[in-house]
């Protein structure tokens, strides 16, 4: 999943995206109504791509978590990030079985699966397609001399 661009701002609700760049601002637009934010470098921000969450042997990116839950769900929404303790650390487990669990939060959890489902519903889930592999070439009466 490409998450290039994509961005959280503490402070702001919802993701931003990445448009402009000047010298000591970045513009970045709402996911959600559009509208256009200058962003200073006093503005804490984080780019998705960058984020990951710890297993007991790595980090995982959140790229790839967005993917298996877009497989699970079927590039559909997920579990609400407002449901109870109890089922979001059930299904973090069922999207990642061995993430770490005294190192991931459940304030961790309910932001992937804030963050999805709002990629989700704003058309920015999207499945790698498998790539067809193609067939050698025949060769032709005129090549095979």
């Amino acid at each position: 999943m490409n998450l290039e661009g994509i961005i959280n701002v503490a402070g702001k609700p919802g993701l931003y995206k990445v448009v402009s760049q000047g010298n000591n601002t970045v513009i970045a637009e709402s996911l959600a109504d559009g509208k256009k934010t200058p962003l200073f470098s006093h503005n804490q921000s984080n780019m998705l791509e960058e984020i990951g969450i710890y297993t007991y042997d790595d980090t995982k990116p959140i790229s790839e978590i967005f993917d298996t839950i877009a497989i699970k769900e079927n590039e559909g929404q997920a579990l609400s990030h407002k449901s109870s303790t109890n089922q979001l650390t059930d299904y973090f487990r069922e999207i990642l079985a061995d993430y770490d669990e005294e190192r991931v939060y459940i304030s961790d959890i309910k932001k992937v699966i804030q963050w999805y489902n709002a990629m989700q519903k704003y058309g920015l889930i999207k499945l790698p397609k498998p790539e067809k592999k193609k067939k050698p070439a025949k060769k032709s009466a005129s090549q095979k001399k």
